[in-house]
């Protein structure tokens, strides 16, 4: 793909430390001469409500999310036509900027632009987003914290931009396009995998814990139709009868944040496999009493995502943690009674098949999807003797074990390629490496690029979804 790019025969300082050098033939500008600021808002909240996401660029939101919009009117939100560029003000130093294909209403505290010359959409939108400008966004954001730093039109209009001419821009965009199109077919692949392996750990799960491991046992009725039959010798039994309490924490605890401090545990650290997830950590400092007791994690505890679209992930805290831990109000905390459950065991029948089943058939709609606390004590599951359950969750930690270092490796070949896609495309439009032979020698009519699919939350985790204030729900 990269096979002889060279850098451009000749190069000029810019001026600028932080620009560098740029290609000799290419301009440098003010953005405020590239781009001008619009202000046309809806009169009567009429359109399509489009949603701003760091891989798809502008949506239509109800492609992203079902959850109901908080926003009663959509009367003065700003409208939003293709070829324009959007940046949300409280997130441009992390690269927030977007297109869309379709015509719709943005959010009234995004910042809309036109271009005002020849410049292309694709060609703009990729340079505003390579490190160097973000760095510059960063630095001319103003605000009380990193997460409400706000980059306003003038700060942004003063900082230098290097452009290409026209007809180069048009060679540099048919080169990343080519470029995405290969690394969208290797990560769909990758996550074609990855989908098939973890059905396939399903498959494994729900055969384990509520068949066993012998095939030939005789069985009976469960009484349960998600349970089927399961072996004569075990017991179908509510999760109320095996834990000694279920709770999860409060709202209200965003006053408790901190810098450092003990571990907030919240949805995104329930992993998809069956431990913690700590690359990324809330600290906070807990309110003393009964609040900070009843919702600390101990070990064998075993947790469960009751709310978003991680619903139903289950883990179980097979260590003691490096801090002391807390649950927040999206997650359940079970303490099972190790004489008649091992919690490993539960976590993995909560996890299985059957138990997704059960939460989803409880999970209730609107607009505060997700489980009550009476809705994760309410499920079923088969429980075998003690000293069975240990056969099963040695068999399941051996064999899902191997499945999950396939899915490990195949992450980071998806992250790997997806950082060479972030450098090769900030090589590109920074002038480091000239495409434009490579551009010429790309076939005339380009294979039709497919949608790139996600697990999900790809997308999910990363929408800047805003209500009508124009407050960020996820600053």
């Amino acid at each position: 793909m990269i096979e002889g790019l060279k850098p451009y025969p000749d190069y000029k300082e810019s001026g600028l430390p932080w620009l560098g050098t740029v290609p000799a033939h290419w301009r440098i500008r003010r953005i405020k001469t590239v781009l001008k600021e619009k202000d046309a808002r809806s009169s009567d909240g009429s359109g399509t409500l489009l949603s701003l996401t760091r891989n798809r660029g502008l949506v239509a939101r109800s492609e992203m999310t079902d959850k109901v919009h908080g926003a009663r009117t959509l009367v003065g939100y700003k409208l939003y036509n293709p070829g324009e560029i959007v940046m949300n003000r409280m997130q441009a130093w992390s690269g927030m900027f977007g297109a869309g294909p379709i015509a719709g209403l943005v959010s009234p505290d995004y910042a809309v632009f036109q271009i005002i010359g020849q410049d292309l959409v694709d060609l703009l939108l990729a340079r505003i987003k390579a490190p160097d400008l973000v760095s510059q966004f960063a630095l001319e954001s103003k605000g009380i914290g990193s997460g409400f730093n706000r980059l306003y039109s003038d700060r942004l209009g003063a900082i230098a931009i290097s452009l290409p001419p026209p007809d180069e821009q048009a060679a540099i965009v048919r080169f990343l396009d080519h470029a995405n199109r290969k690394i969208d077919g290797f990560i769909r692949a990758k996550r074609k995998l990855i989908g098939l392996l973890n059905e396939q750990k399903q498959v494994i799960i729900h055969q384990a814990v509520t068949r066993g491991l012998n095939p030939d046992v005789p069985v009976k009725p469960s009484g349960i139709p998600w349970l089927g039959d399961i072996p004569e010798h075990w017991e179908a039994l509510q999760v109320r009868r095996l834990v000694s309490f279920v709770t999860s924490g409060s709202r209200g605890w965003a006053r408790f944040y901190s810098d450092d401090g003990y571990i907030f545990i919240q949805s995104g650290n329930l992993g998809r496999s069956m431990g913690l997830n700590f690359a990324y950590i809330q600290h906070v400092r807990p309110p003393s009493g009964s609040e900070g007791e009843r919702t600390q994690v101990r070990r064998d505890d075993v947790l469960v995502c009751v709310t978003g679209a991680l619903t139903g992930n289950t883990v179980h805290v097979d260590q003691d943690l490096a801090l002391p831990a807390f649950v927040n109000q999206h997650v359940a905390l079970l303490r099972p009674r190790v004489r008649m459950v091992k919690p490993r065991f539960l976590a993995y029948a909560l996890r299985s098949e059957a138990g997704r089943i059960q939460f989803k058939t409880s999970e209730y709609g609107g607009t505060k999807q997700g489980l009550g606390l009476g809705d994760v004590k309410s499920v079923f599951i088969a429980v075998p003797p003690l000293v069975y359950q240990d056969n099963v969750i040695a068999h399941l930690d051996r064999v899902l074990g191997h499945f999950d270092e396939t899915i490990t490796r195949t992450e980071r070949e998806i992250a790997l390629v997806q950082e060479y896609r972030t450098r090769l495309t900030a090589d590109v439009v920074t002038g480091k490496l000239d495409v434009r032979e490579a551009a010429a020698k790309l076939p005339d009519t380009p294979e039709t690029a497919l949608p790139l699919e996600t697990d999900g939350l790809d997308d999910l985790d990363l929408l800047d979804d805003t209500d009508e204030q124009g407050v960020s729900n996820h600053a």
